[in-house]
């Protein structure tokens, strides 16, 4: 499994940028095979992270139509700067049922 992490620094996140992160998210969960994105903003920062089986569903996505066009207006308007990893999960666990 991979995981995308996208770093930002928020420079203007106006109603257009919701709407199509929120139609890009389900573009990339239903035609792309994404398995979960989770997404958080602080202040001017914004992390997201999204999760894939493999890094051919990764590089479709990375060239669908849809997605190159918001790459664009995130450049022009909606990010300072931002940062993109694509990593590999060599390790994964968890507990549901802590208890302090």
């Amino acid at each position: 499994m991979y995981a995308v992490i996208f770093k930002a620094v928020i420079a203007d996140l106006d109603p257009s940028y919701y709407e199509t992160a929120s139609l890009l998210r389900s573009r990339a969960m239903e035609d792309y095979g994404c398995i979960s994105f989770e997404s958080y903003q602080d202040g001017d920062r914004e992390i997201s992270i999204s999760y894939w089986r493999d890094e051919e569903q990764i590089g479709k996505w990375k060239k669908d139509q849809a997605h190159c066009q918001a790459q664009q207006l995130g450049r022009e308007k909606w990010y300072r700067s931002y940062q993109v990893q694509v990593v590999k999960l060599v390790d994964q666990y968890e507990q549901d049922n802590l208890r302090s």
